[in-house]
């Protein structure tokens, strides 16, 4: 028998759920596979055949909506045939979902890389990530829910959103009264937020599957594009990374979480917290935090060396384009599970 440390290292396969446009991310898994001489496979789901995620992935696999009771009986027999290692959410209404059936994927024997789900809730609602972070003495962007206005003193401009949203959906800036009156009527459970000048700083908060924060990457968005930068830049802020480790110990954090932060006279308001891999994490990735390339070793049982908290390229530019897939009709031929 090998001895523990010429044993090969057991095959990791990781499942990402709506993977969507994803592309960047899986490719990045795909280059720490090779880098740790590590077999494993990359599967994929979505609703939609034609996510341009299962264009580079091992296995994809067309499944119901999150609100069908078949999503994650689907899931778990996914998890099961393929033997799934790790499970990453690529989009904020699945972490509630798969923190809640942790113990049915572990016993299934694949990890979900999510919060608890008591931290799962506290980073999906905007309201109870505010309130978390006043209890921590964390800075934070001044908010509202609609029946603190009545005896609040608010000075415009305001922002309101969902408190469960994502994406930038139903989020709109308001400049007076009449606005807010209006919008309060239209967006669904709102939050209301002061509106600060920025910029608005996001940082890629990698955690082990223990709740170790490996790492903050902040990086200052220049451009946005249908609620995902489209051109970035990295930098670093010893405040706004203690800010980070303790939302990511708040909600104890397992595996990837985004935290999002606006400045104001230079001085960092935290906002929001989204538990998944942030659409701009390839610019970290890139900038020396190879997350993927953790998650793979960690999974696998092998030595994970992490450079100190700040340990990365500062001034590192991201500037995005679009990159198409053309398919014949058979290629389409998915897999589909579930409903």
């Amino acid at each position: 028998m090998p001895s523990p440390s010429k044993r090969k290292p057991r095959e990791v396969n990781v499942l990402f759920t709506s993977a969507g446009r994803r592309v960047e991310l899986l490719r990045a898994f795909r280059r720490a596979y090779r880098s740790l001489g590590l077999k494993g496979k990359i599967l994929v789901t979505d609703i939609q055949p034609l996510a341009p995620a299962f264009q580079v992935a091992d296995s994809a696999f067309v499944l119901p909506r999150l609100s069908d009771p078949s999503y994650v009986p689907s899931l778990l027999e996914i998890v099961r045939r393929q033997r799934v290692t790790l499970v990453f959410p690529l989009i904020d209404p699945d972490i509630p979902i798969l923190a809640a059936h942790r113990d049915d994927f572990a016993n299934a024997g694949a990890k979900v890389m999510t919060p608890t789900a008591p931290g799962a809730e506290i980073a999906r609602d905007k309201w109870k990530t505010y309130q978390m972070y006043r209890e921590l003495g964390i800075p934070a962007v001044h908010s509202w829910l609609p029946e603190d206005l009545r005896k609040a003193r608010v000075d415009y401009p305001l922002f309101i959103k969902p408190r469960g949203g994502s994406a930038g959906i139903g989020a709109f800036r308001v400049e007076n009264k009449r606005q807010l009156e209006f919008f309060l009527t239209y967006v669904e459970d709102p939050i209301i937020q002061e509106c600060l000048p920025g910029p608005e700083i996001t940082s890629d908060v990698p955690c082990s599957a223990d709740g170790e924060v490996w790492a903050v990457v902040s990086r200052r968005r220049i451009e946005i594009r249908a609620g995902e930068v489209a051109k970035g830049v990295t930098v670093w802020d010893e405040r706004i990374a203690r800010g980070c480790v303790e939302a990511a110990k708040g909600i104890q954090a397992a595996g990837p979480i985004t935290v999002q932060c606006m400045l104001r006279d230079g001085e960092p308001f935290f906002t929001e917290i989204n538990a998944r891999f942030g659409g701009g994490c390839p610019l970290g990735i890139a900038a020396g935090a190879n997350s993927p390339k953790w998650y793979l070793a960690e999974a696998a049982g092998l030595p994970i060396k992490i450079p100190a908290l700040g340990s990365y390229k500062k001034g590192y530019y991201m500037t995005r384009f679009d990159e198409s897939f053309f398919l014949s009709g058979e290629k389409l031929a998915v897999e589909k599970t579930g409903a």
